[in-house]
């Protein structure tokens, strides 16, 4: 997710002292989720079940600054944007690694219920509430200055 124009304000990449998290408090348990950057985890974090998100380093300087500018984008567009159909925001760390911490939803992604269902489709009324509430969900970002280039099934929760 990133903003119109790919870049936050410089003064805007500062994460927020009261969304860090301590590192200490965070129990990291068994992977959920991977994606091209990073791997999620299920984890808790003060007695909270939550989803751990641990992002990679890169390799060279290079791309670890192309990696931590895509960190501080994603945690400060978490940090702003609330929605009842977006998952809620519940800190961040950069040390000892990049790490974004966010609820937990057990429900599975949009993909695995809808291949759960084969050979019977959807009905109707079910989908169209899953259109609205991602649409629902794509008008608070875009209101928002942020366009999502990632959306799919399988990173929609259901």
């Amino acid at each position: 997710m990133e903003s119109g124009n790919g870049f936050f304000p410089l003064e805007e990449c500062c994460l927020d002292p009261k969304w860090l998290i301590d590192p200490k408090l965070l129990f990291v348990g068994p992977k959920i989720g991977e994606g091209a950057h990073a791997k999620v985890y299920e984890g808790k974090y003060k007695n909270q079940n939550v989803a751990v998100k641990v992002m990679q380093k890169g390799d060279n300087p290079e791309e670890v600054a192309k990696r931590e500018g895509r960190f501080m984008r994603e945690v400060t567009m978490l940090a702003r944007v609330q929605h009842k159909n977006l998952v809620k925001f519940i800190g961040a760390c950069k040390e000892p690694v990049m790490v974004v911490v966010t609820e937990l939803l057990l429900g599975g992604s949009l993909r695995k219920y809808l291949i759960s269902m084969r050979p019977r489709s959807l009905e109707r009324r079910i989908a169209v509430g899953f259109a609205l509430d991602i649409a629902r969900a794509m008008e608070c970002l875009h209101s928002h200055g942020i366009i999502h280039r990632d959306l799919k099934p399988g990173i929609v929760l259901s």
